[in-house]
């Protein structure tokens, strides 16, 4: 999962970085309406945090032009202003949910988990391809009925593979699903990543193989 957070309050954005983090989810930050315009336009998110009181704006006049490019997805306000006809307010110009600040992260997981399960672009449940199954809600792979333990970039970069399964998938795209725009990345980090991921998915026996264009992509297939 992929999320946008609009927050103008860099000690939130590093504590959402680092809780979202945990939980198997990648985390782009911009701290402006006008930046967030900049960004939003492509579609590559699957939720948006969106703080009211921004340097340039009340963030809620961000959510009609949301609407109004197409984007359905899901829009979670977090905001110090949190009062009935605030909240209200937030609801009817078209934010999924609103949550007043300060709170606990595991209710603005839960919030963001069920807004997604809520959402009309929400993807099916469970991913499958060979004996290798991906719960995108809880980020569980399984092999089997078992559950497979994976690291986080391992998991991103196996549900971007497994989502577009058996068509090319460039590096761009994998880089995208895998690191955000703020993330430090080395030069060989994905090719490391696809090369742990090869050796875990035959050791598991998953019926799976991740077949490299070299040069241009990776593909995902069932083996034969």
């Amino acid at each position: 999962m992929r999320i946008l957070l609009i927050e103008d309050e860099p000690q939130m954005a590093v504590a959402l970085r680092g809780a979202l983090t945990r939980h198997d989810m990648v985390m782009d930050h911009v701290s402006t309406l006008c930046d967030a315009e900049l960004v939003i336009g492509d579609g590559a998110y699957d939720a948006v945090l969106l703080d009211r009181q921004l340097p340039d704006g009340d963030g809620l006049e961000l959510i009609p032009k949301i609407r109004k490019k197409g984007l359905t997805l899901p829009i979670i306000v977090i905001t110090a202003k949190g009062e009935v006809p605030d909240r209200i307010t937030g609801l009817e110009t078209g934010a999924d949910d609103y949550l007043a600040k300060p709170f606990v992260f595991d209710e603005l997981l839960a919030r963001l988990r069920a807004v997604m399960r809520r959402s009309e672009t929400l993807r099916p449940a469970l991913i499958s391809i060979g004996r290798l199954s991906f719960d995108p809600t809880y980020c569980d792979i399984i092999v089997s009925g078992l559950r497979l333990d994976m690291p986080r970039r391992e998991a991103l970069v196996l549900e971007c593979l497994m989502r577009r399964a058996g068509r090319m998938v460039p590096r761009p795209a994998l880089m995208e699903a895998v690191f955000g725009f703020d993330d430090e990345i080395q030069s060989n980090a994905l090719d490391s990543h696809i090369s742990r991921l090869r050796r875990k998915l035959a050791a598991s026996q998953a019926g799976v193989v991740i077949n490299v264009i070299r040069g241009v992509g990776y593909l995902l297939r069932e083996s034969s």
